[in-house]
Parts: structure tokens; C-alpha cells; sequence
């Protein structure tokens, strides 16, 4: 999807952010959407996932990996206070609404909605298309240190440095997901966010499948 307007910008870690009129477009919304933790997260979810993507030799769109990593949780911002999706929905929705707007082919669209909507789901994404996978990879990386040690000190340093981590960013990330998602806990059931809810809210029930299976209308 790479359009013919891109123009040089510094490189980061050997990582070029996109900057072409549409990456430019995508900067300025999610800037001007979400909080500086959640914008300057979302730049390193870009450059950690470009630069495992490298890496491990996978050919991936940047103009589109770039989009799905800044939108990608763009559901937790306040816009989305009384939504009952998931808050990946929210942000695969977002992301293809604004994309659609500016004439991106419906196949792309597709690759930037599902890499939005499956960046919670374990065991999937890494058997998809590289900008669906790497997005996982990045938002692994920055949150939980999912591979850590694949990453060299100078890279560490280099990312962190032009997008740098807040003092408190673990506590800072728990909390804007908690927020995001407070208001519509059923929607966190099959996925890790449920942990969010349970270590904020005391008094958060989680859904047992078990239980649901055994009290469903079915006989026996």
C-alpha cells in the first residue's frame, strides 16, 4: 500500500517511521486522540515489531504495519466510554473507517482490521500476514517485554530514547487499559484482559466457560 509520497525521515534503531501524507494523517489523529502514554506507545509497538519483522526476514507493507500499530488501541481512549465491543473492535473499526476515507483497497483494509482486532489474541496472529503478526510481536515487546532479550541494548536504547517509557509505564499501561475497558467488562472474556479488571477491581466476576457450559438450557 506504500504510496509514492513518501519522504525521508531519521531513522530510529536502522527503523524508518512512514512519513508520507497518509502516515502523516495517522500521526496527527492518533496524536490529537489518544494520551502522550498511549501515542508514544503505539510508535514503539511500530518500531519493535519492524524491527523483529527485519530480524526474522518478513516482508511486510511499513505504510500499513504503521497504521495497525498506532490505531491499535485506540478503543481505550474516551471516545469509546460507553462502547460494549471489545475495545479492539473499537480500534479495527477506527482504523478502517479512517483508511476507507482515503480510498486504501478493501484487501489492506481487511490486513489492518485484523491486525488490530487480534493483537490480544494468543496462538493466531503469528500465522498471519507479517503485518498482522508484528503488531502482536511490537505490543508484546513494549507492554509485557515479550522477547526482550532478542532486542540489543542499542536498540533498547535507541527506541526508548526518541519514544521514551514513563517513569511509571507499567502501572501507567494497567491503568489505561482498566479505564478502557472498565464499563464493559464481558467484553474482556477469552482474552488476557480480564486480568486487567480482576487486579484493578476486587469485586470483578470473571466468566467460567465451565459454568456456562453445565448451566446452559441443554439436558444432561
Amino acid at each position: 500500500m506504500m504510496t509514492d509520497d513518501t519522504n525521508a525521515s531519521p531513522f530510529i534503531a536502522g527503523v524508518r517511521i512512514p512519513d508520507s501524507k497518509l502516515a502523516r494523517e495517522i500521526t496527527g489523529f492518533i496524536r490529537d486522540t489518544e494520551s502522550d502514554l498511549l501515542f508514544k506507545h503505539s510508535v514503539r509497538v511500530y518500531l519493535w515489531g519492524a524491527l523483529a519483522g527485519s530480524r526474522n526476514g518478513l516482508t511486510f507493507d511499513p505504510e500499513l504495519f504503521y497504521a495497525a500499530a498506532m490505531f491499535h488501541d485506540i478503543g481505550l481512549t474516551e471516545r469509546y466510554e460507553h462502547s460494549h465491543l471489545r475495545f479492539e473492535v473499537d480500534g479495527a473499526n477506527a482504523a478502517r473507517d479512517f483508511l476507507r476515507q482515503r480510498g486504501i483497497a478493501d484487501s489492506d483494509l481487511e490486513t489492518v482490521w485484523n491486525a488490530i482486532a487480534l493483537h490480544t489474541t494468543p496462538g493466531i496472529p503469528e500465522f498471519m500476514r507479517p503485518e498482522i503478526a508484528l503488531v502482536q510481536v511490537g505490543a508484546g515487546m513494549d507492554v509485557a517485554g515479550r522477547g526482550f532479550g532478542s532486542f540489543t541494548a542499542e536498540q533498547r536504547n535507541a527506541v526508548t530514547a526518541a519514544f521514551p517509557r514513563e517513569a511509571d509505564f507499567k502501572h501507567g499501561i494497567i491503568d489505561a487499559f482498566y479505564d478502557g475497558m472498565k464499563h464493559r467488562p464481558n467484553s474482556t472474556f477469552g482474552t488476557f484482559n480480564d486480568d486487567i479488571l480482576a487486579f484493578k477491581d476486587p469485586g470483578f466476576q470473571r466468566i467460567n466457560i465451565c459454568s456456562a457450559i453445565l448451566a446452559s438450557d441443554w439436558p444432561g
